[in-house]
């Protein structure tokens, strides 16, 4: 209840007034086609803002990761944990972590992720760890691969939000154990995301000339290419 109630009086009316949201894709939103939870939300991160933009676009509850840090204090822990948040370790292969994920998963919850880690300070999307990959191939859960793009800084800031296909659990299921399996569901999923951004192209503020949108190297092509 304390989800749904902050959601709808607080989340979402901060986000309209912070930013003008422009949506695009509605018709792939989860609660439009009667899926209510039990998926991944993966999306490119750019700002701190991102997790509150997706809950106020999608209507589903949340589970997702939050640095450690955040909950040294305990108000602020107690909120974000209302929130659907769990803190993890970052960079230290928190397996605890990526159990709780799975079991909100299965529970019915949507667990929201950031495939790449961090924050992109140029823009560009970056390539995903291998947490999504595994996150994905234990739980057996479809994705919703969603791309943001913002305009230039200041009040009411504009925001472009696009969602995507929900790419079915059949085709980012691991087939076996090796790092191969991992990067290639890995590397599906940040297509799909990619694809989102080359859409939006022509919104925002200009992509730095070496990201390229039209001809996306292939895994193949990249790994030949850190040789």
């Amino acid at each position: 209840m304390f989800y749904e109630f902050a959601r709808a009086c607080f989340v979402t009316p901060a986000m309209h007034i912070k930013h003008r949201i422009k949506v695009f894709g509605k018709e792939n939103l989860p609660h439009k086609n009667g899926i209510k939870g039990g998926y991944i939300i993966a999306c490119n991160h750019q700002e701190y803002s991102d997790p509150p933009l997706i809950a106020a676009i999608v209507k589903s509850k949340f589970s997702f990761m939050a640095k450690s840090e955040l909950f040294k204090n305990k108000f602020f822990a107690w909120l974000i944990r209302k929130c659907g948040a769990f803190p993890v370790e970052r960079g230290a292969g928190d397996n605890a972590a990526i159990d709780k994920a799975i079991s909100d998963l299965e529970s019915g919850r949507a667990f929201v992720i950031f495939p790449e880690g961090t924050r992109s300070k140029d823009g560009n999307i970056a390539r995903a760890k291998s947490g999504i990959a595994v996150i994905a191939g234990k739980a057996n859960a479809p994705v919703l691969p969603i791309c943001i793009k913002y305009g230039k800084k200041g009040f009411r800031r504009k925001a472009w939000v696009t969602i995507g296909k929900m790419i079915p659990a059949e085709e980012i299921a691991i087939k076996g154990d090796d790092r191969g399996e991992l990067r290639r569901v890995s590397n599906l999923i940040m297509d799909n995301i990619k694809m989102l951004m080359d859409d939006m192209g022509e919104y925002g503020e200009p992509l730095p000339k070496q990201y390229v949108p039209k001809e996306k190297k292939t895994a193949e092509a990249e790994e030949k290419a850190e040789e």
